[in-house]
C-alpha cells in the first residue's frame, strides 16, 4: 500500500519546506512539492498544519526492565511496544543494567527480536554494568559477530554499582569490540553507563591519548552526571549521551548548556533511560528512593528545548534523529528523512505534540490515536 502525506512541513532534519512524501512498503519513495497518484492503493493523509520529522531513535533502554536494587520487588517492568509509537520511537537499544544476575542476555535478546517482529527496528547491547561480561555465546566479539541485532557491549563506570573495571580491562573491551563490528559490518560500541564517581571519564581519556582504539567505540550516557569531562570529550570527537528525565525543563537547560559548549553537536544525543530504575542515594550510598524511566521524556525535553530555550526544531530534533544514526552508523537509513530512508516518521501538529507516527511504513500513530500494539498489548 502507497501512503501519500499531502501539504507537510518537512524537517529531514534540515528545514525543506512544504512538501508532499510518498511511502510504499517500509521506504520513502518521494519527497517533492505535489506528488499525484493515479495507481495503486493509495492512503492519503492531510498534512496541512503539520511538521515532519524522522522517527526518533532511543539508544538506551531497559527493555527487559531494570532496577534491583531495593530487592526483588523493586524489579522495573519490561517495556510495553505500544510506548515506543506512542512517543514518536521507532528504533530502539535494549539493553541491560545493574542486575544481570536474575536477569539475562538470553531474554534482551528474545525481548529485542519480538520489538522488531512488533513493527519498529530494535537492537541491543550485550553485557550489563559487570565485569567479565554477561554474553550470550561466552564472548563479547562472538556475540557482537554472530548475533544479528547486537551491536555492542554495555558496561557501568565511575559508580559505585560498578566492577571496578581496570582501564586495561575497558581498553581489551573496546579492542574486542572494535573488531567484531568491522568482522560484522557494525558499528561497535562500549555503551558506559557513566555514574558520579571521583574518576569521572579519565579511564576513556586514557585509552584514547595512549592507545590505537578510536574515540567513536566509547559511548558515556548519563553525562550530566560528568558534565564537564563530558564536554571534553566531545570536544576531542566523542559522541556523549544526556539522559532525559522528568523535569523537562531543569533537562532543556542543561541540553542547551550542552549544545552551547559543544564545537560541533553532531557528537550529542539523547536517551530516555525508558524502564530502568533511578536510585535516589544518600551520600553513605544507601538508597532512599527510586523512580522509573520512562520513554515520555524523550520528546517532552526535546519539546522543552525548543519551546523553553529557544532552540529551532531542526537543532534540537537532531539529538534524537540523525545524531543518533551517525553515531550508530545506521544513517542515511535511519534518522532522516529522504527518498530510499527506512519510513520511520513523526508528524507533530500545530503545538508540536505527536500527532502521527509511522514505522518502517506501517501507520502506528493516527491522530494521536495509538494503533501499534505488541501480541499481548491490546
Amino acid at each position: 500500500m502507497f501512503y501519500l502525506i499531502k501539504n507537510v512541513d518537512v524537517y529531514a532534519p534540515e528545514p525543506k519546506g512544504i512538501n508532499d512524501i510518498l511511502l510504499y512498503g517500509d521506504k520513502i519513495v518521494a519527497i517533492e512539492p505535489n506528488i499525484s497518484m493515479d495507481f495503486g492503493e493509495v492512503t492519503v493523509i492531510d498534512g496541512t498544519g503539520k511538521k515532519a520529522t524522522p522517527g526518533f531513535i532511543d539508544q538506551h533502554v531497559h527493555v527487559t526492565g531494570g532496577g534491583g536494587e531495593g530487592s526483588f520487588r523493586s524489579r522495573v517492568p519490561e517495556l510495553d511496544f505500544s510506548q515506543t509509537v506512542k512517543n514518536g520511537v521507532t528504533t530502539v537499544v535494549g539493553l541491560m543494567g545493574t542486575d544481570s544476575t536474575t536477569r539475562s542476555i538470553e531474554n534482551l535478546a528474545a525481548k529485542t527480536k519480538g520489538l522488531n517482529e512488533d513493527g519498529i527496528t530494535a537492537y541491543f547491547l550485550t553485557g550489563a554494568y559487570e565485569y567479565p561480561s554477561p554474553t550470550i555465546t561466552g564472548s563479547i566479539k562472538k556475540d557482537v559477530t554472530f548475533i544479528n541485532e547486537c551491536i555492542g557491549v554495555k558496561i557501568a563506570i565511575t559508580d559505585h554499582r560498578n566492577s571496578c573495571i581496570t582501564t586495561q580491562e575497558l581498553a581489551r573491551m573496546a579492542a574486542d569490540v572494535r573488531q567484531a563490528g568491522m568482522f560484522s559490518g557494525k558499528v561497535g560500541v562500549v555503551h558506559m553507563h557513566t555514574g558520579r564517581g571521583k574518576i569521572g571519564l579519565s579511564q576513556v581519556f586514557d585509552i584514547v591519548e595512549n592507545t590505537d582504539v578510536p574515540i567513536k567505540h566509547f559511548r558515556p550516557t548519563h553525562c550530566a552526571n560528568q558534565f564537564e569531562d563530558a564536554i571534553k570529550f566531545a570536544n576531542m570527537g566523542g559522541y556523549v549521551d544526556f539522559t532525559t528525565h522528568e523535569d523537562s525543563s531543569d533537562v532543556a537547560k542543561t541540553l542547551k548548556l550542552a549544545l552551547d559548549s559543544i564545537k560541533d553537536t553532531q557528537y550529542m544525543t539523547c536517551s530516555s533511560d525508558s524502564n530502568g530504575s533511578m536510585p535516589i542515594w544518600n551520600e553513605k550510598r544507601e538508597m532512599i528512593g527510586m523512580g522509573i524511566g520512562s520513554m515520555t521524556t524523550l520528546y517532552t525535553c526535546i519539546k522543552a528545548l525548543m519551546t523553553e530555550q529557544g532552540v529551532s526544531l531542526e537543532d534540537a530534533i537532531r539529538l534524537i534523529t540523525s545524531n543518533v544514526a551517525k553515531a550508530l552508523e545506521i544513517y542515511p537509513k535511519k534518522g532522516c528523512l529522504a527518498p530510499e530512508s527506512d519510513a520511520d516518521l513523526v508528524l507533530l501538529d500545530e503545538n508540536l505534540d505527536i500527532d502521527t507516527v509511522f514505522a518502517k511504513g506501517k501507520l502506528m500513530v493516527d491522530q494521536k490515536k495509538v494503533l501499534g500494539f505488541s501480541f499481548f498489548g491490546r
